[in-house]
């Protein structure tokens, strides 16, 4: 048998230096991850609440599932097999589960995936703000929202808002009296004090008064 020599060594050897480098090359390489996004994991923790619309795809029955389906203000949804489940105060998975455990007497196996098209969230958990701001509006909690993140929802302050004169009211979650911040929006918005960026909380009311004339 012939012995092959890629450039003056045998190929024998120059195939293991080739696996060697291979092997050593996928070594240094960081194993790529699965996408984790924040809107990801936030609306998998996302707590349904009336008023909310939601997508129900139930695998191989297209006949049970439901698009655009609204939670009714007492908190339930209606499918067809299913007319009455209790969907305010589940995340998404916890409510394909129910709807899971309720088809199983009509489906074989059924699986369920719920998805949330419109949030509005549970009223405990909404941040609201009222008075002098462009678009007062209820928003649904989520992590990390601040008093500058509930502002540009809000699209900014009136001409007749006196900012540095705003409040958050906070409602303890154990029926204590209601805690007053004051928060000055002015030297927020115009001015970029970021020390008056406050984390806002669930159920947090930012009131925003007039201004004297």
């Amino acid at each position: 048998m012939k012995s092959f020599r890629v450039a003056g060594i045998p190929a024998w050897s120059a195939l293991i230096i080739g696996l060697g480098a291979g092997l050593a090359g996928c070594a240094g390489t960081p194993t790529a991850l699965p996408a984790a996004t924040a809107e990801s994991s936030a609306a998998s923790s996302y707590v349904i609440g009336p008023g909310d619309t939601l997508t129900v795809f139930v695998y191989r029955a297209p006949e049970l599932s439901a698009a655009a389906l609204p939670v009714r203000p007492d908190g339930r949804i209606s499918l067809p097999l299913v007319p009455d489940v209790e969907a305010a105060g589940r995340t998404p998975s916890e409510l394909a589960r129910a709807l899971e455990e309720a088809l199983a007497e009509y489906v074989r196996e059924p699986n369920v995936t719920v998805m949330v098209q419109s949030f509005i969230g549970q009223p405990s958990r909404q941040i609201r703000v009222i008075g002098e701001a462009a678009q007062p509006l209820a928003l649904p909690y989520r992590e990390g929202l601040s008093v500058l993140d509930v502002m540009i929802n809000a699209r900014g302050l009136t001409r007749y808002a006196a900012g540095n004169r705003a409040e958050i009211i906070r409602r303890p979650p154990n029926g204590a009296a209601p805690q007053v911040i004051p928060v000055r929006l002015d030297d927020l918005l115009r001015g970029g004090d970021i020390s008056q960026d406050i984390a806002m909380q669930p159920g947090d009311t930012l009131v925003i008064p007039q201004g004297w004339f």
